[in-house]
């Protein structure tokens, strides 16, 4: 059974699939410069908030600190076991928004509200700050095809060079890529 529903982003997740699910920090994306509710289909408006995501200096950076980023490594793999709600194919944690391809084994719905909420409440307490964390919005794509797959997770594990934050994937400490190199 496929669940569809729309905020801002269409999310369309049928049962069996693998899943692309990309989220970021609130407020790393203002609001006034979101691309407009039924103006962009889910492709596009992945590819400009990605975009702005992986080139802004502006807004929070807490995943840049590596005591929150090895909080939110340590929730993806919580979730993966023992809740055994998924089992990851790969991720990694940028500086203000993570990308994770899973295979679910549960409703993203409930995977996602326990791993951020998990995240969120330990990085507030390292962070000695309170209110929301996350974003509540998320962008997720159903991966239909092995090509897909693979180029879905050459993506993510490119993603930090592409923006910088390191010379080759694997040398990435918050990334499943890191030292399979």
């Amino acid at each position: 059974m496929m669940a569809d529903y729309r905020r801002r982003l269409p999310h369309e997740q049928p049962d069996g699939q693998a899943l692309f699910l990309t989220w970021h920090l609130h407020g790393s994306l203002p609001r006034a410069l979101y691309p407009p509710a039924g103006k962009l289909n889910s492709g596009p408006a992945f590819v400009w908030m990605d975009r702005f995501l992986d080139t802004t200096r502006e807004g929070p950076q807490y995943l840049r600190n590596p005591v929150v980023a090895q909080i939110v490594v340590d929730a993806i793999r919580y979730v993966e076991s023992p809740l055994e709600m998924y089992t990851v194919d790969s991720f990694v944690v940028m500086s203000n928004h993570v990308h994770l391809l899973v295979e679910p084994h549960a409703p993203p719905s409930r995977f996602m509200k326990a791993l951020k909420n998990y995240s969120a409440r330990e990085a507030n307490r390292v962070l000695r700050r309170s209110g929301s964390f996350w974003q509540p919005e998320s962008y997720d794509r159903w991966v239909r095809d092995e090509k897909e797959l693979s180029r879905i997770r050459s993506y993510i594990h490119e993603n930090p060079v592409k923006a910088g934050l390191a010379i080759r994937a694997d040398e990435y400490r918050w990334s499943s890529a890191w030292n399979q190199g």
